[in-house]
């Protein structure tokens, strides 16, 4: 697979029925091995080995309901009481973060309503800080630690 913007981590890997297969540690399950899956399998170990995330706390392809149809938030980080904080979402290496990514995350957004949405290729990484009292947004230089917003 591609070299990412992000720490080299290990993985396991097998194959089935000619399909390449990554263990997803947080389903506690192989996966099929898509671009898509090796940037979102990847945020999942930056998250919780340099960020400091606990991933007892970290949900993968969890359901959202927008506008009575099913999604599904490639990642989903919740706080220790159980509200979601942080919504990732992931593109293979191949596509391009535009408009309508964000549009994507924010429409997950207005069902979940957290503070912080990441969108990322691999490649690239965006961090926007909501700010709901004042119906406004700002990037942010990093994505938050653990530490910063665990208490939110």
């Amino acid at each position: 697979m591609e070299n990412l913007n992000l720490p080299t981590y290990s993985f396991k890997l097998k194959f089935d029925l000619q399909r390449k297969l990554i263990f997803d540690s947080i389903r506690k399950k192989y996966v099929v091995l898509t671009p898509e899956e090796w940037v979102r399998q990847n945020f999942i170990r930056y998250l919780v080995e340099e960020k400091g995330y606990p991933d007892s706390l970290i949900a993968v392809e969890k359901k959202v309901d927008v506008n009575l149809l099913p999604q599904r938030s490639d990642i989903v980080f919740y706080n220790k009481n159980a509200n979601p904080v942080i919504i990732v979402e992931c593109k293979s290496t191949k596509i391009k973060i535009t408009q309508e990514v964000f549009n994507q995350i924010a429409r997950y957004n207005m069902k979940l309503r957290v503070p912080f949405l990441v969108v990322t290729n691999g490649l690239r990484h965006f961090c926007c800080y909501m700010d709901y009292e004042k119906q406004s947004f700002q990037f942010m230089e990093d994505i938050p630690n653990y530490q910063e917003i665990k208490n939110l």
